[in-house]
């Protein structure tokens, strides 16, 4: 497994992050345990939570769980500094803390838990789970409207996180900070801020990203490529479409389609054509359909960083076995015809 810089923040993490949101849900504590032996078995360092998390669906007895099995396992196994931990403060609209958008002081209260429940003195990466004003993600691109942004008051917010984050980075509580679900002009105000006041920089941002899911490919990866700012791609196989197991729009027990039915509005009349365009790609060429799906996050001209997820052991050694895998020019033209055919299947 490589490492690879995260653009400017001074960190070096692998080239695969795993995702950790089904431990406490989906996943035991004994079987987050064991994915994340098996990651660490293969050199996936960096790993990704969140204070809201488990998720699908996400319930109030649950919150902080995910953390907490990511801190009884270093609390088993030591080891701290051979890790990259990122995780993340809940934005308006989840149950954390009901109602309250992204503050400094809230900020400082999440970073406080998160520290708690991973039995750590540190997070390497601390990301702001959504912006505090609506954005385009999670299907919201049908009817976005940023006619209502407060420019100045957007202005107030970000000085006031960023001011914060600056003080818990000199602490030694954060090492650096990021984005996730959020849009290129928030990211580009974020940026200028801090360069403008000599605050904290954000270092990358997570946004979802697949071979179903294309967004990033135009303003956002102009932005990622010049201000070296990673993209942390979140759901590379389509909350498990691309694996091939909803085709036919079937629903096997205890998946994610199993809790979640329409799969976060990923479920349309023509999402089921393109995944089976996208599995004859693989079939064609003899490629394992997950892997190829990964494989292709990362031939990006944007440096991209897939975070995988399983809920078992053979899922996330098959994920994992994906930075491996080199996509010839003949699958990528096969990729790039079939995008074509379906560039925006949800």
């Amino acid at each position: 497994m490589k490492t690879l810089p995260l653009g400017k923040t001074g960190l070096s993490v692998s080239e695969i992050c795993l995702g950790t949101m089904t431990w406490g849900s989906h996943n035991t504590e004994g079987e987050g345990h064991a994915q994340a032996d098996l990651a660490m078995d293969h050199g996936v360092t960096f790993w990704d939570t969140a204070e809201m998390y488990p998720t699908n669906p996400v319930r109030v007895e649950t919150i902080g769980r995910t953390e907490e099995i990511i801190g009884t396992w270093l609390a088993a196994r030591g080891g701290r500094d051979r890790l990259q931990i990122a995780t993340k403060i809940t934005g308006k609209g989840q149950m954390v803390r009901p109602g309250e958008g992204i503050t400094g002081a809230a900020l400082r209260t999440a970073v406080e838990g998160s520290l708690r429940r991973l039995g750590t003195d540190y997070i390497d990466l601390y990301q702001l789970h959504w912006p505090n004003r609506d954005s385009y993600h999670f299907r919201q691109m049908w009817d976005f409207d940023p006619r209502h942004i407060d420019r100045a008051e957007e202005t107030r917010h970000m000085v006031e996180v960023l001011t914060e984050a600056q003080a818990l980075i000199a602490e030694g509580k954060l090492r650096a900070i990021g984005l996730s679900n959020e849009t290129v002009w928030g990211a580009s105000r974020w940026l200028h801020i801090a360069e403008t006041l000599g605050l904290p920089r954000m270092g990358s941002v997570q946004n979802e990203y697949s071979l179903l899911c294309r967004q990033f490919d135009t303003d956002w990866a102009e932005l990622s490529v010049v201000e070296d700012m990673p993209l942390l791609a979140f759901s590379p196989l389509a909350v498990g479409l691309l694996s091939g197991k909803y085709a036919g729009d079937v629903t096997p027990p205890q998946t994610r389609r199993f809790h979640t039915p329409n799969l976060g509005g990923r479920i349309t009349p023509q999402v089921f054509p393109a995944v089976a365009a996208y599995l004859a790609v693989a079939r064609r060429h003899g490629l394992d359909p997950c892997q190829m799906a990964i494989a292709f996050t990362m031939t990006r001209p944007f440096r991209t960083i897939p975070i995988i997820g399983a809920t078992t052991l053979e899922q996330l050694e098959t994920n994992i076995g994906a930075a491996s895998l080199v996509l010839s020019p003949e699958v990528l033209a096969d990729i790039a015809e079939t995008h074509r055919a379906f560039p925006a299947p949800y």
